[in-house]
C-alpha cells in the first residue's frame, strides 16, 4: 500500500521560488509514475507535472513549462517540485499521487492516480 506525504508549501510573493516535496512510503516499482497536481478553491484538480520512476522522464502542463521542474530521488523515495517565477494563478493545494505506465495524455488524469496525500498549500500574492 503506497502512501505519500506532501510538504514544503507556504506563502510567497509573485516571482519567488518554492520547492514542495512528496515522500513515498511503500513499494515503488520501475513502472511507476509520480505526479503533482493542484487544486484551487472551486476548481477541479489539475495536472501539473509527472516523472517516471525509472529513467526520470518528465511531463508538464503548458502553463508551468520553463518555470517548474519535477525530479525524484530514489534513495530517499522522494519526489520534488521546484517552482520558480511563481504567479498568483499558481495558488492552490498541491497534491502528489502515484500511477503506472508511460507518459501520455492519460498521465494527466487525476483518476489514474492513487495514494494521494493531504496536500500542501501554496499561496502566491501579488
Amino acid at each position: 500500500q503506497v502512501q505519500v506525504v506532501e510538504s514544503g508549501g507556504g506563502s510567497v510573493q509573485t516571482g519567488d521560488s518554492l520547492e514542495v516535496s512528496c515522500v513515498i512510503s511503500g513499494r515503488i516499482y520501475p513502472t511507476n509514475v509520480m505526479g503533482w497536481f493542484r487544486q484551487a478553491p472551486g476548481k477541479e484538480r489539475e495536472f501539473v507535472a509527472a516523472v517516471t520512476w525509472s529513467g526520470g522522464n518528465t511531463m508538464y502542463r503548458d502553463s508551468v513549462k520553463g518555470r517548474f521542474n519535477i525530479s525524484r530521488d530514489s534513495a530517499k523515495n522522494t519526489v520534488y517540485l521546484q517552482m520558480n517565477s511563481l504567479k498568483p494563478e499558481d495558488t492552490a493545494v498541491y497534491y502528489c499521487g502515484v500511477t503506472t505506465g508511460r507518459l501520455s495524455v492519460a498521465t494527466m488524469a487525476p483518476r489514474a492516480y492513487y495514494g494521494w496525500g493531504q496536500g500542501t498549500q501554496v499561496t502566491v500574492s501579488s
